[in-house]
């Protein structure tokens, strides 16, 4: 386990390898003492001589001389303590010692190296955390602010959109406003149209009526069989006694056809008209046989055919005294 420098004070190193110069101490002195008995032992000591038995006669060996005890040794003193042993035994001790001061002296320079490597390994390990903590901070900064890019861009397209559909809304309510003020227009040129128009219409009743009876008045002088012979042209059947040639119909058309004054629909609209004239083309009378459904309409065609009088004549010279006019919008 390595330690924090900061967390623990440095301390001096424990002496290692105590037991062991003891241990080796003491075999030194054991084989030193060995060595300096044995040496002054050698020294003191009287070389034992040789004796020699003579025999003049033959020993009887058949029976056995005892044999004397050996003479018992006497113990070695112990070696005398000197000088020079004493100085031996320092110098080895202080040699251990130096020996076991290098060893501790080593070991701390190897435990400081291990610290600081350890220390440098940990320095490493730090920085490399927070150059990834800071990665990982410039990433969730720059997704952040993509975010924000994004979502300020959405808000700019919506507004876009919104003052896009404002805009879209404000065009299409001035084109129905305009649309209201044309129709509201044109309701007022039709309602103004209708109105000359029945103006018109009365005034040329009022005119076919006064001519009407100013015939009848100049017919009435004469003989009676004129009146009868009015009143049997106006009951008469198809054109009243002389028939109409096959293109008398475009001239009809193209005589109502130009009164025609109308704004609104047009599909699906057919109105037929009965009309009554005169030999000289004065319109005698006009209503509607068929209506197309549309009153307004059928007015609007009623008043055409009004406005056409006089009616055109044949090729014969006269006009038709009955016949029937059938009237579109796109007629």
């Amino acid at each position: 386990m390595i330690r924090n420098k900061d967390t623990y004070p440095l301390q001096p190193p424990r002496e290692r390898g105590t037991g062991r110069a003891l241990a080796l101490a003491v075999v030194m002195h054991v084989l030193l003492g060995l060595f300096l008995y044995h040496g002054i032992r050698w020294q003191n000591s009287t070389p034992a001589g040789e004796e020699a038995e003579l025999w003049t006669e033959v020993p009887d060996l058949s029976t056995p001389r005892p044999v004397p005890p050996p003479a018992p040794v006497a113990p070695a003193p112990p070696p005398p303590q000197t000088e020079e042993a004493d100085i031996a035994l320092q110098q080895l001790k202080r040699k251990q010692q130096q020996e076991a001061a290098r060893e501790a002296q080593l070991a701390e320079q190897q435990r400081l190296k291990a610290q600081q490597e350890a220390e440098a390994k940990r320095q490493q390990q730090l920085a490399a955390q927070q150059a990834a903590q800071l990665a990982l901070q410039q990433k969730q900064a720059k997704l952040k602010q993509q975010q924000q890019e994004q979502q300020q861009a959405a808000t700019a397209e919506k507004l876009k959109q919104q003052e896009a559909q404002k805009k879209q809304a404000q065009e299409e309510a001035q084109k129905q406003a305009k649309l209201d003020a044309q129709k509201k227009a044109d309701a007022e040129k039709a309602a103004k149209a209708k109105a000359q128009a029945d103006a018109q219409a009365k005034k040329l009743d009022a005119e076919r009526r006064a001519r009407i009876a100013q015939m009848q008045g100049s017919m009435g002088g004469g003989t009676g069989t004129s009146g009868n012979g009015l009143a049997k042209s106006g009951t008469g059947s198809g054109s009243g006694g002389n028939a109409a040639s096959p293109g008398y119909a475009d001239k009809v058309r193209r005589r109502v056809r130009p009164n025609i004054i109308w704004a609104g629909e047009t599909a699906g609209l057919e109105t037929e008209i009965a009309v009554h004239c005169s030999p000289s083309g004065t319109l005698l009378s006009a209503t509607i046989s068929r209506s197309s459904g549309n009153s307004q309409w059928d007015d609007a065609a009623l008043r055409a055919v009004q406005r056409s009088d006089p009616m055109p004549v044949d090729t014969d010279g006269k006009t038709p005294s009955n016949f029937k006019i059938t009237l579109r919008p796109a007629s």
